[in-house]
Formats: structure tokens, C-alpha cells, sequence
């Protein structure tokens, strides 16, 4: 099957986006049919600015929807919570290779309340729990040190549970604008961005 035919397939299959008015209910959608054809369909890249106005991108982990925004966690000391802490807004980016679409987000930054992040933390496997505090991400690391710090760990919370680090939790991006990208033939793709007006969400397509 042509890559052509694929996309026209996928295209098919979509739901109307002129025919949505809430950006989450077409997200949801997407990220179910995303989640039952392909690996890694919560993975998202991350971009933040850092003090001198240079962006920096990385790939972190969708973990679901939070009030108005959806989650991600990390360590607050790494370049990008350094960097959050200091310009509270962000982009993401979901692509779907599977289904040839894309969702983009940009909004602001909120902290997850604490009992929030410790009940995500309580649901993790416990190495990455030992990990959370082990690593000194974004840091520099001289060879085995990361392995001798994860030992420490393991002896230090010997036969206890492992308690949420205060440098660790979530965060929750607030969208201002979601654009959803779908494919068309001769690149004539389809883009649909939803603007946040206070509470209402304004719909308009984009050219590609």
C-alpha cells in the first residue's frame, strides 16, 4: 500500500474536527485510537526557554489529564524545571506516525499540589522510585556514580516504602492554543486550531 493510500485511510477514519467545539474531547479521541495502533502514543516532546531565550526540546511522558491541562512529571532541578520555574510556559507536541496526525499544545505552567504528585509517585515501579532520588538529573556523572548512588538508595529505603523526593513531581500544562494537523494529498494538509477565550474555545482552520 502506497504511503498516499495510508494517509487517505487515516484521514478517513478521523473525526471532523469542524464538527468539535472542545479541544480535549477531539484529543481524547485521537490519543485512544493512537493508543490502540502503535507503541509510545503518551510519549510527547516538551519544549521550554530557557534564561537567555534558547528553547530546549525533549520527549516526556503524557500522564493524563489534570483539571484544565494534562500532566507530566520530573525532577524540578532539571534543566527543564529549572527553566519552568523561571518562564512558566511551554509547548508540546504529539505525533502519531501510525495515523499520520499531530496535535500541538502551547499554554502555561502550573505545579501539581503535593498530594497530587505523591499519589502519581506511590504508583510507580520502586526502582524508578529509587531512581527519583538517585539521579541528580541533568547533571554531570562520573562513570558508575549513578549505579553507586541507586545501591545507596536501595540500602537506605531497606524493607520501608520509598517516599516522594521534594525535588520530584508533576506539572500541569494549561493549553491556550491546541492545533491538530491531519494529512491531505499534494500536501494540501488540514490544521484546525482551538484559541482559548476564557472559558470558550474558538475554532478556525489554519492554510497548511
Amino acid at each position: 500500500m502506497r504511503v498516499g493510500q495510508r494517509r487517505g485511510e487515516c484521514y478517513k477514519r478521523a473525526v471532523d474536527p469542524a464538527l468539535v467545539d472542545d479541544p480535549w474531547q477531539l484529543f481524547e479521541l485521537w490519543f485512544s485510537e493512537a493508543r490502540s495502533v502503535q507503541a509510545h502514543a503518551d510519549a510527547l516532546t516538551l519544549a521550554t526557554v530557557g534564561p537567555e531565550g534558547t528553547p530546549s526540546a525533549r520527549v516526556v511522558l503524557y500522564k493524563g489529564r489534570s483539571e484544565s491541562g494534562f500532566r507530566f512529571f520530573t525532577n524540578y532541578a532539571s534543566r527543564k524545571g529549572q527553566e519552568l520555574a523561571q518562564r512558566p510556559w511551554a509547548a508540546a507536541v504529539f505525533y502519531w506516525p501510525d495515523l499520520h496526525r499531530q496535535v500541538r499544545f502551547e499554554g502555561s505552567i502550573e505545579k501539581l499540589a503535593s498530594a497530587e504528585s505523591d499519589a502519581y509517585f506511590a504508583s510507580r515501579a520502586r526502582d524508578s522510585q529509587l531512581g527519583a532520588w538517585a539521579s541528580p538529573q541533568s547533571q554531570p556523572l562520573e562513570r558508575g556514580e549513578l549505579e553507586r548512588r541507586m545501591e545507596a538508595e536501595r540500602m537506605r529505603f531497606e524493607g520501608t516504602s520509598v517516599t516522594r523526593p521534594p525535588h520530584w513531581g508533576g506539572y500541569r500544562l494549561v493549553p491556550s492554543s491546541v492545533e491538530f494537523w491531519l494529512p491531505h494529498e499534494h500536501r494540501l494538509n488540514e490544521r484546525w486550531l482551538f484559541s482559548r477565550n476564557g472559558e470558550v474555545w474558538e475554532r478556525r482552520a489554519l492554510a497548511p
